[in-house]
């Protein structure tokens, strides 16, 4: 199993959002997308679900062009918080089953307790942390072949990013699920990273395993990150 994006381009006005992509994500693996805003991480991971089409090149998933129809074999976390501010945390796990026939309500269960949410509170009450967390609930609960995370961190405290962090590597199956984590925030995901993927302005800039960058070159993702992005601006 396998995603694969060749000669992928896409434009939003006159701008690019990526250029001349080539990637392959494999199954078992847990792969970072890391740049700073703007360099084509969200933009990448639409193109994986099929909410959005690439304006040249191909993206497939399992040998097949991704279509609209992608988006079941797919949990994708967005930046965007969807819930309804009526339903409470039960409703939304029920509502969420409703639409995903792979949704395991054992791994749900478990998820909210180890989360620490109450199923009767409603989600308007919720703060922005246990809000962050059900998202992550609602999305590991899947058993789909591709978790895509955008920005997972974003605005959490570091207790809730250590309880992302653990929750990761207890619920993902890696022998059967690609994991792609799209984000800014390097040091957070490194320990789990197996391969780092640097995208700078829409372009591939570096693609390294995460093992090989601290066993032979000595360096942290980050490290390694600003001094391509460093070597990227010299040039210029």
């Amino acid at each position: 199993m396998s995603i694969l994006m060749q000669d992928v381009r896409k434009k939003y006005g006159n701008d690019y959002a990526l250029k001349n992509v080539n990637l392959t994500f494999q199954k078992g693996k847990i792969y970072g997308l890391i740049g700073p805003n703007g360099s084509g991480k969200s933009t990448t991971l639409k193109l994986i679900t099929g909410l959005i089409f690439p304006d040249s090149g191909n993206v497939t998933l399992h040998g097949h062009t991704v279509t609209r129809k992608t988006s079941v074999d797919i949990a994708y976390l967005t930046e965007l918080d969807m819930f309804y501010d009526s339903f409470s945390v039960q409703e939304t796990i029920n509502y969420i089953a409703s639409q995903f026939s792979d949704f395991n309500r054992n791994k749900a269960e478990l998820l909210v307790k180890e989360m620490k949410l109450e199923n009767n509170k409603k989600i308007k009450s919720l703060s922005k942390g246990n809000r962050a967390r059900l998202k992550l609930v609602t999305t590991l609960a899947r058993d789909a072949d591709v978790i895509l995370l955008d920005e997972p961190f974003s605005g959490l405290d570091p207790m809730v990013r250590d309880q992302i962090v653990k929750s990761l590597l207890q619920y993902i199956d890696f022998d059967n699920q690609i994991l792609l984590i799209a984000t800014h925030e390097i040091n957070e995901i490194e320990p789990l990273l197996d391969e780092a993927i640097a995208l700078y302005y829409g372009e591939v800039i570096g693609q390294e395993k995460v093992e090989d960058l601290r066993e032979q070159k000595g360096l942290s993702v980050l490290q390694w990150f600003k001094q391509i992005i460093g070597t990227i601006e010299e040039d210029n």
